[in-house]
């Protein structure tokens, strides 16, 4: 691995595989890129609440929401890779989450990726959601999967 594209998020499994592609990144000296991607439906609706919070008076644009997503994955990075002894750099993007994850990761000549995935059956079977299945079918590349 030289360079490892590993997607961010709020949630503790998110953390956790951010983490470890640290770790893993640091222990072959391999270059790491941080992610973070605010969907279309998630920058429609800030877009909108900070319209009705300012009457209509302000505007919340793309660029806005690509520096908050960079700022999170950055702010990420410095919560979770404390002490790993590696650097990294925080990219953000808004769209469609598998879409852009794929675009990033071949744009930025990533040799792995790392993202989440969801266990939903009840009996405990891990099944990807549409996004995670996707970049894993559509990927040129190995993809880690962490699951809840």
């Amino acid at each position: 691995m030289d360079h490892a594209l590993a997607v961010v998020g709020p949630t503790e499994t998110a953390k956790t595989l951010t983490r470890e592609a640290g770790e893993l990144a640091a222990g072959v000296d391999a270059t790491l890129t941080l992610l973070h991607v605010t969907d279309e439906d998630e920058y429609d609706e800030q877009r909108e609440q900070l319209q009705q919070v300012t009457r209509g008076d302000s505007t919340y644009s793309v660029g806005q929401a690509v520096e908050g997503a960079r700022a999170y994955a950055s702010d990420i990075g410095r919560e979770v890779l404390e002490g790993v002894g590696i650097e990294y750099e925080a990219v953000g993007s808004v769209g469609e989450r598998a879409e852009t994850v794929l675009r990033e990761a071949r744009e930025r000549d990533c040799d792995h990726v790392f993202v989440t995935g969801a266990k939903r059956s009840p009996t405990g079977k891990a099944l990807f959601g549409d996004d995670t299945q996707r970049i894993i079918l559509e990927a040129d590349r190995p993809v880690t999967v962490v699951t809840e």
